[in-house]
């Protein structure tokens, strides 16, 4: 393209200048055309089929048989999908705001993220954050892939005022008109969305186009605002599978112009016109135009309008040079741009509740509806026969002969019984719960009635959708508040500091979780009392995760219940050094007694010694007495006396001391009970 252009000789700046336009437009639709084609090749059938099955729409490319009659299409996928987007938009906005904002661990100063929380709540709330965030998972779970663009306008803003005029004493009543920057996100559907096939996500893309009709209003306003070049446009139609849905018979084809919104990289040089870098880019590719082109690539905005007409093309005026396109999808297909929902992840069970409904149905029109074997021979000529009560039939001959009831067996009771199992598959393979099929069949897989096979499938779906939110988050929801506050902090500076935050978004949990959660904090309340330390923790975690209107109030409410009373407080360090002084008294009277009792067991232990010292001498006085004793009052001649004496002492020695020996035993018992005493 570019060696064409520049062999042209040009009479004037302007026509370079168009030929320059020209190549710019042919560069951007080139590559918007390939990525259709590629995109429609691979995803348009399967994307009209998802999208028939979620609004329960027939189509006879959807037959499962040739022979089907029946029309009807089971609500599961629906359900399912219904189910999903609920799930996650309670966890997006559950607790009554859409986002939370934490600071990186580094900054300590938390006011400034606080303030620029507080903001983005508020900006968000008026603009309607929630509905498109709802619509953008609901094209997620139905095409694989939901699209939000972020778009900065320059709104005005009308608030009612009313001005006192003190010299006439009146109070005047008007409207007030100021600008003010409104940043939104814009539902895309996949259909409109362009992307390089090459990459997996936006960034990685040499672009990311977005095709749509748009009102020709709308293009005459921006050209008059300036927003748009000052070009010739007209509606045109010509391509009905832009529109955001396939589903209506007819579209309609008046005053809209085709326009294509392109970010994304092109060739310096056919955006600026500049040389510097390109001759650095023909140095390295001297010989490769399309190589030196590319080599020289800025980010670009570039609205065209009906494949030809350029309305917009400058270098990307947003600071951080990032694209307005966020995606969410449900689950990622490593190496690809576009996921996978829920209505894929339900196709083949749906077909099979299909199948087995329409089969079901088609049975009961061929054993319902009356059916007659008809001899044709013997009716009356030109007779309509028709079957309805209070109808008389003519034959020619006895009807008995003549006509005959006919029927094709009878309709099988367990289609729709294998239906609902073919349902709770697919409630399985969606991961949702929802519906008693599920409930049941996870009762019966655990074998156990007391609850155990639910809490199991409790568990799995709380665990996927733990999954799922953490993917929502990462994928969609961190991109989208750093992508608005950048926005608002460039074109809002006066509401917004210009300061260098790095923050992460938090979500809260789903609400099946979140119940799941709640049933567990109260299972374990049961088993505490209620003087435990951490019942205010425990009740505070359950209010805070609960979807109550005055959840607030009752927060500030357990923070002053867990908050010590002064008075109670002095009271308690009073009653505190009362028991401590009280034990002080108790422990010296203790340690009193004990030494006294030490005193009287020493006391007691001296008199036992004495005892024992004293039946030790009387032992020996004794002893000299008995000696004494024998050897009085012998008679020389009697030479046995003394020996029959010396026997009769020992024995009485003995008996004495057995007896001194029980008077210190009973003593020293007696000492012994009297300090047990």
């Amino acid at each position: 393209m570019a060696e064409e252009y520049k062999e042209d000789v040009f009479n004037s700046e302007e026509d370079y200048q168009a030929q320059n336009e020209k190549d710019l437009v042919s560069f951007v639709v080139d590559h918007c055309d390939k990525w259709r084609d590629w995109r429609d090749t691979n995803y348009q059938t399967k994307w009209d089929e998802y999208e028939r099955i979620y609004y329960g729409i027939w189509a006879a490319e959807d037959r499962t048989r040739d022979s089907e009659r029946s029309k009807i299409i089971s609500p599961a996928t629906r359900q399912a999908v219904d189910n999903r987007v609920a799930e996650t938009m309670e966890g997006f906005a559950g607790s009554g705001k859409l986002f939370e904002i934490s600071d990186d661990s580094l900054d300590q100063d938390s006011v400034d993220i606080e303030v620029m929380q507080g903001l983005l709540i508020e900006d968000t709330h008026n603009n309607a954050y929630l509905n498109n965030v709802s619509s953008i998972v609901k094209l997620a779970e139905i095409y694989g892939t939901g699209v939000g663009e972020i778009l900065v306008k320059t709104e005005l803003d009308r608030v009612p005022t009313t001005q006192n005029m003190p010299e006439q004493g009146i109070a005047e009543v008007g409207v007030t008109e100021r600008e003010k920057v409104s940043v939104k996100i814009k539902p895309i559907n996949p259909r409109n969305l362009l992307v390089d096939p090459n990459a997996d996500s936006v960034d990685e893309s040499l672009g990311v186009g977005v095709e749509e009709y748009v009102s020709y209003h709308q293009i005459i306003r921006g050209i008059a605002s300036g927003v748009y070049r000052d070009v010739d446009v007209s509606p045109q139609f010509d391509d009905e599978d832009l529109e955001a849905s396939q589903i209506e018979s007819s579209h309609y084809q008046d005053d809209k112009v085709k326009v294509i919104r392109y970010y994304g990289l092109v060739p310096r040089e056919l955006l600026e016109g500049s040389g510097e870098v390109e001759q650095r880019a023909e140095e390295l590719f001297p010989d490769d135009e399309e190589k030196s082109n590319l080599a020289d690539l800025v980010e670009a905005v570039i609205v065209i309008a009906n494949d030809g007409v350029l309305l917009k093309a400058e270098r990307s005026p947003y600071m951080m040079e990032d694209r307005p396109i966020v995606i969410y999808r449900p689950e990622v297909r490593p190496g690809r741009f576009y996921g996978v929902g829920t209505v894929e992840k339900a196709y083949n069970m749906q077909k099979a509740i299909d199948a087995q409904l329409r089969s079901h149905m088609d049975s009961l029109a061929l054993t319902t509806a009356p059916m007659m074997g008809i001899d044709a021979t013997r009716l009356p000529r030109g007779m309509k026969f028709e079957v309805k009560p209070g109808k008389n039939i003519l034959t020619n001959g006895n009807p008995a002969e003549i006509l005959q009831p006919f029927k094709f067996g009878s309709t099988d009771a367990s289609n729709y019984e294998t239906a609902k199992g073919f349902e709770a598959m697919l409630l399985q393979a969606t991961g949702t719960l929802d519906s008693a099929e599920l409930v049941k069949s996870a009762a019966s897989t655990a074998g156990q009635n007391n609850g155990m096979g639910m809490s199991l499938a409790m568990s799995a779906i709380v665990k996927k959708n733990k999954v799922a939110m953490a993917s929502f988050q990462d994928d969609f929801i961190i991109p989208m508040v750093k992508k608005v506050a950048y926005r608002y902090m460039q074109f809002d500076p006066e509401r917004y500091p210009m300061k260098d935050f790095k923050f992460t978004t938090m979500s809260s949990i789903g609400a099946i979780a979140r119940e799941h959660e709640q049933q567990q904090l109260i299972g374990l309340l049961q088993t505490l009392g209620p003087n435990s330390p951490i019942v205010p923790l425990i009740l505070k975690s359950i209010v805070a995760t609960s979807g109550l209107l005055n959840k607030e109030q009752l927060m500030v409410q357990l923070d002053q219940m867990s908050q010590p009373n002064p008075e109670a407080q002095q009271m308690q360090m009073q009653a505190q050094q009362a028991q401590m002084q009280f034990l002080a008294a108790q422990t010296a009277e203790l340690n009193a007694r004990a030494q006294e009792s030490l005193a009287d067991a020493q006391e007691a232990q001296a008199r036992a010694q004495k005892l024992m010292v004293e039946a030790s001498l009387m032992e020996d006085k004794v002893k000299t007495d008995m000696i004494r004793n024998l050897s009085a009052n012998i008679k020389d001649e009697d030479s046995n006396e003394f020996a029959k004496r010396a026997k009769i002492a020992d024995i009485l020695l003995k008996e004495k001391d057995i007896e001194s020996k029980e008077r210190i035993v009973d003593k020293q018992m007696v000492e012994k009970r009297r300090m047990t005493q």
